[in-house]
Formats: C-alpha cells, sequence, structure tokens
C-alpha cells in the first residue's frame, strides 16, 4: 500500500513540474463576410404579397411631361421589374464587389444602408449602387432605391415606397454629360 502510495506521489510531483507545455496557439478570427439585405427576394415578396391580395396596381407613364395611365395585370408586374432583379442581391454574392455603409438619418427617420463599389466593376457588371432605408421602431423596410446602368448612355433607377408604389426612370446621357429623364414610370397599388 506504501508502495503505491510512494508511487502516486512522485507522478503528482512530475506533473507539477512539468514544464513542457506545448506552446498556446493563436487564432485569428475569421474574417466575418458581410450580410447584405437580401433586396431581390423583399422586392419578389412585395410581388407576391400585390397578386395574394388581388391588387389591381395602375401604372402611370411620363414620356415629354405627358402622362397616360393604364391597369396592370397581375402577371405583367414582376415582368416589368425584371431589369432590378437580376442580379440577386442577398447575402452571399455581390460581397465582393460592394461595401456596405450605414447610419441613423434622422431627417428622414430611417437607418440608411448604403451599397457602393470598392473598385472599378466588371463590365458585365449593370448594379451601380443601392439603398435600403429601415424604419428605426419597427424594424421594417420602408424605401428601396437602387440605380442601374442600361445599354448606351443610360442609366436605371428604381425608388420602391413598402406596400405603396413603385417608380422606375431611365436617364439618358448624351456625349457633352448632360443628362435628360426619358421615361418615368410609376406603379401604385395602395390607393
Amino acid at each position: 500500500m506504501i508502495k503505491y502510495f510512494f508511487i502516486l506521489a512522485i507522478a503528482g510531483i512530475i506533473s507539477c513540474n512539468n514544464t513542457n507545455t506545448a506552446p498556446e496557439v493563436q487564432t485569428q478570427p475569421a474574417a466575418e463576410k458581410p450580410k447584405f439585405f437580401p433586396v431581390t427576394s423583399y422586392l419578389k415578396g412585395q410581388v407576391y404579397d400585390i397578386n395574394q391580395k388581388g391588387l389591381t396596381p395602375i401604372k402611370y407613364t411620363t414620356i415629354n411631361n405627358h402622362t397616360d395611365s393604364e391597369m396592370v395585370k397581375l402577371d405583367k408586374l414582376s415582368g416589368m421589374l425584371t431589369a432590378f432583379l437580376q442580379p440577386e442581391i442577398d447575402s452571399t454574392n455581390l460581397v465582393d464587389l460592394f461595401k456596405e455603409s450605414k447610419f441613423l438619418d434622422q431627417t428622414i427617420n430611417a437607418f440608411t444602408f448604403s451599397y457602393d463599389p470598392k473598385t472599378k466593376l466588371p463590365d458585365s457588371v449593370t448594379l451601380l449602387h443601392w439603398d435600403v432605408y429601415v424604419d428605426p421602431e419597427s424594424g421594417k423596410v420602408k424605401r428601396i432605391y437602387m440605380v442601374k446602368k442600361d445599354a448606351g448612355n443610360k442609366s436605371l433607377q428604381l425608388t420602391w415606397q413598402s406596400n405603396e408604389w413603385c417608380k422606375t426612370v431611365t436617364i439618358a446621357t448624351d456625349a457633352g454629360g448632360n443628362t435628360t429623364v426619358e421615361k418615368e414610370e410609376k406603379i401604385s397599388w395602395d390607393y
């Protein structure tokens, strides 16, 4: 019995005096990828809600200060927004091309999430910028604004006012850098 006690005592002393411990490994936290607001899914969800409610939106088209209106069939609505549904904006793509900045804009009472290119964009990317405005009290999206380039010297802008209306604007730029609004289309479903 004394023999076992002696062996245990020596083992305890040896383990307490062991200074050959493995060095601590310093690990760097993995760089967390930004999580962009899923704009494309949100817009598709808004169109789905309009369809589910059975609403018939009215489209107002303005060209050269002349406005015409027409009722929009539900199956045509998403087709009218196709230019703004590609490329898909979500948490997994475009994070290598765009950076997010955010701030509380007290003038419009909204958290503003702005997305701008990190560097010069490839010619294949038509999306140039977008903003998401979130109500600070409810946490719900108030508005989305997007800018895309079109063929030639045109830019397309989309303003989406949640649960109310959306407006697309086509702007042409001439060789001198002057801009002209070619067409505005406002689609309203909250009337």
